[in-house]
């Protein structure tokens, strides 16, 4: 059966000052009137029943997560005692759906992505899940068409397109042999990948057998997956969270993509039919809200004079006033204040680090 993994533990730094460690972005309705969470779960539509969801996300967001899903048991929610990147993630959350379906197949998203059409979403995910119902050892991947020399993205090379019939109910959806996973690279490199024609960006969506990354982390990543198995056993035991805290501390944190992905020798990659955004930084917002006439995306209050390009953001009822802005970010919360050069916002994880130094953890 098809379990979703929804990996939500981010801290969402580029987007201080809404996004905190208590409230990350994908608790936040920076795209619509859900919140990224909610609007996540709401995508798999009836892939898969809510027994069948699981949230892995940091242990002091769990019930901040509960409160916003309450249509999903309380065991969907996995709370993990530290961050350790997405490969022991993906582990864990392997193990907790094949402990009741051995034979779990399992597709693994991130929280803050903003996807559609839903239905075309949904259609690829069948087409994936066919690939590997086809070869139960399969790994398949997507991949996004790049529209730009993107440096803050993985890289997908394909090489020749899967042999296999696409059904009519799963649309226009391709399929190729992933001949290498790419680093992010320098925007020189990049432009070459866009010239090629024959690269993806890496999604971070994938799609396996749960006994499949299991193997594979047996293999590629035996202290890791000897660790995972010590949690493993302690499952409905009434030590479980204390062995989970133990365990999971001892792993070394890293990437499915460097522990699994560059390894594996059967793996596709879908092009994604799908629109996509990874809702990286504040720019994000205004491809996802759209701009007014003078290219400004506005979410506040808001009185601008000589003011273009700038993105606005402030609660309800609280006047913000911009005089002669050009391509600002200006967010107002309650207790902080952002304003910069939207083209610098990689420099906002400094400032996150500055306040860290400064102990102002009340911003945090």
């Amino acid at each position: 059966m098809l379990h979703a993994v929804i990996m939500a533990g981010g801290s969402g730094t580029r987007f201080w000052p809404e996004s905190r460690d208590a409230r990350p972005k994908q608790l936040l309705n920076l795209a619509g009137e859900r919140t990224m969470i909610q609007a996540t779960v709401d995508r798999l539509g009836d892939l898969v029943g809510p027994q069948r969801v699981l949230i892995a996300t940091n242990a002091k967001l769990a019930a901040a997560m509960r409160e916003q899903l309450p249509g999903l048991p309380p065991s969907a929610i996995l709370g993990e005692p530290c961050k350790r990147d997405t490969a022991p993630c993906i582990g864990l959350s392997a193990l907790f759906v094949s402990r009741d379906d051995p034979e779990a197949t399992m597709v693994v998203m991130p929280s803050d992505h903003v996807i559609g059409p839903d239905s075309v979403f949904q259609d690829a995910i069948r087409f994936a899940a066919s690939l590997v119902d086809e070869r139960p050892g399969r790994i398949v991947t997507f991949g996004i068409r790049p529209d730009y020399p993107a440096e803050s993205f993985g890289y997908i090379e394909r090489g020749e397109p899967l042999p296999v019939a696409v059904p009519p109910s799963f649309g226009t959806a391709k399929a190729y042999q992933v001949r290498q996973f790419r680093e992010k690279p320098k925007v020189e490199v990049a432009r070459q990948y866009l010239a090629a024609g024959n690269f993806y960006w890496n999604s971070g969506i994938f799609l396996w057998k749960a006994v499949t990354i299991l193997e594979a982390l047996a293999q590629h990543q035996p202290e890791m997956y000897g660790l995972l198995q010590r949690i493993g056993a302690a499952f409905d035991q009434p030590d479980f969270e204390a062995v989970l805290a133990r365990e999971f501390q001892a792993i070394r944190g890293v990437s499915i993509d460097y522990a699994v992905m560059e390894h594996a020798t059967d793996v596709v990659v879908v092009e994604a039919p799908f629109d996509w955004d990874d809702v990286g930084s504040w720019q994000a917002i205004s491809r996802l809200r759209g701009a007014d006439a003078t290219g400004n995306t506005i979410a506040a209050k808001h009185v601008g004079v000589n003011t273009k390009g700038t993105i606005v953001r402030g609660p309800d009822g609280h006047l913000i006033v911009t005089l002669g802005l050009t391509d600002c970010v200006v967010v107002h919360t309650p207790d902080a204040t952002l304003v910069a050069n939207k083209h610098d916002e990689e420099s906002i994880r400094q400032v996150v680090q500055l306040i860290k130094e400064r102990g102002w953890e009340e911003h945090l």
